[in-house]
């Protein structure tokens, strides 16, 4: 059984959550529910737009665990993020989306979410209190130096994301907190700090909302920039997508038709020769040789096409 620490304690708890900037109450709104729903929602678009520069005031920082991520990747590890709540549902989203939009392998990108599946649809009481917990999910991935571990939790105290970062550090991964108040224990535990402080909420204490918005501009940045570094696009245009459907394969065209400028026919003929790979079959098109060829190539040059086509002389 975890046993509770004193600020983990009742009185310890809700005296740590009076001290929180995301869990402050607003006497300014405190008659919200009588304002009409239009009022109500140009506050809110607000409070949201507020967002985005408490995220640049951290771009240095996110930069920094973007590269130390990227490099971490390109020797084969693994992102993982962790955390419970909402924030842990973040990170399986953003994890989710990595494979179709970056053609990411299995369990590249994982996310690891308090309570398990779930979670993902209902509250599983008690799982975000246990850092045993976290530490019992994790050493499931047998982490290596290779890997990375994002904690995220809004509060910065979440005892599940503090318990994940600090059994990760202890096995040499690359560590990382991501809250939204200042001064966090999920940030001090880590390698990386990245603290967003978006302030108060609309409703007091609901950190779905500036606060989630927060996480989920912050992974994506992490995701998408690390996805970039590590070759899995061409310019801005996502050559590494898996076509898995109809609307990503009329992607897939079109990509391919944005990359090379060639007409249609040669477009499919290449998707043909290369089984569908886009980025193959911009190689082949660009670099006018065949399937194999194209795939050797971008081996060789760890998959980042750009490289490939100046080995080729394209």
């Amino acid at each position: 059984m975890t046993s509770l620490t004193p600020s983990d304690a009742p009185d310890g708890l809700r005296a740590e959550l009076d001290s929180l900037p995301t869990e402050a109450f607003r006497p300014d709104l405190a008659e919200i529910d009588r304002m009409s729903t239009l009022d109500i929602a140009r506050l809110m678009n607000g409070e949201d737009s507020a967002v985005p520069a408490a995220v640049a005031t951290q771009l240095p920082r996110i930069a920094a665990v973007i590269d130390a991520v990227a490099e971490r990747m390109a020797r084969g590890g693994r992102l993982v993020y962790a955390g419970a709540g909402t924030a842990g549902r973040l990170g399986v989203l953003d994890a989710s989306e990595c494979p179709p939009t970056f053609n990411t392998a299995p369990g590249q990108v994982v996310g690891v979410l308090a309570g398990g599946p779930a979670a993902l649809v209902t509250s599983v009481e008690g799982a975000e209190d246990s850092r045993e917990l976290a530490a019992e999910d994790l050493t499931a991935l047998r982490l290596t130096s290779d890997d990375t571990v994002i904690g995220v939790s809004a509060s910065g105290r979440t005892p599940y994301a503090i318990g994940a970062v600090e059994h990760a550090r202890a096995q040499g991964a690359l560590t990382v907190g991501l809250a939204c108040n200042p001064d966090s224990a999920l940030a001090a535990a880590a390698e990386h700090r990245v603290e967003v402080v978006v302030g108060p909420e609309l409703l007091t204490g609901s950190t779905r909302l500036k606060a989630g918005t927060a996480q989920k501009l912050v992974l994506n940045m992490i995701s998408t920039i690390t996805m970039i570094r590590l070759g899995k696009t061409y310019g801005n245009l996502m050559v590494d997508v898996r076509a898995s459907n109809d609307k990503l394969r009329a992607r897939s065209r079109r990509i391919v038709a944005l990359a090379t400028g060639a007409p249609d026919a040669e477009i499919e003929a290449a998707l043909t020769a290369t089984g569908g790979e886009v980025k193959d079959a911009v190689l082949v098109l660009l670099a006018g040789v065949d399937g194999p060829s194209a795939a050797r190539l971008l081996e060789e040059s760890g998959g980042h096409l750009r490289a490939a086509l100046g080995a080729s002389g394209g």
